[in-house]
């Protein structure tokens, strides 16, 4: 049976605060195990988002990107995503956006309902280690998606969508 939420945490734990996604993957895996959720909800790790992960949006209610940004306001902002061609992609990475355009083009429907949390970063040089101020966002951002997932509707996730916590 497929999860009617999936989450989708991307980011490189080698560049700094990119690490974000994968940090709040780690933190939410515990979190929904120990709360029984992880039959309600998918967590997906990766570098970056492919065409193929397009794929991992059948069958989902609601669909969630968590991924680190270098000009978001802090300490993080959640809002609605929809389809897009104007998004710029490589071969090798797409954004949230261009992941549902490529369902909507391979499956000829409407992906579901879709979000980002952008957690704000700071610095993503190679080497680096998670900074102390992305390692204090995620601790506010992650109580959010947890929120989320125990209230998987899509009213719940649009009254939230917008926000931006300044601290």
């Amino acid at each position: 049976m497929t999860a009617p939420v999936v989450i989708f945490a991307i980011g490189n734990p080698s560049r700094g605060d990119d690490a974000i996604g994968p940090e709040c993957y780690g933190r939410l895996e515990k979190m929904l195990k120990n709360e029984i959720l992880a039959g309600d909800v998918e967590l997906i790790e990766d570098f970056q988002l492919q065409i193929e992960h397009a794929l991992d949006l059948q069958g989902r209610a609601l669909a969630l990107f968590i991924d680190a940004g270098v000009d978001t306001p802090a300490p993080y902002v959640f809002e609605r995503i929809f389809p897009s061609t104007a998004v710029a992609h490589t071969s090798h990475a797409l954004s949230p956006q261009a992941v549902l355009q490529v369902y909507r083009q391979t499956e000829g429907a409407e992906p579901p309902p879709a979000f980002v949390l952008c957690v704000r970063g700071e610095r993503f040089e190679l080497g680096e280690a998670l900074s102390g101020e992305a390692s204090g966002r995620v601790e506010a951002a992650v109580p959010l998606v947890v929120e989320l997932c125990r209230q998987p509707g899509l009213n719940a996730w649009e009254q939230a969508s917008g926000e931006v916590i300044n601290s």
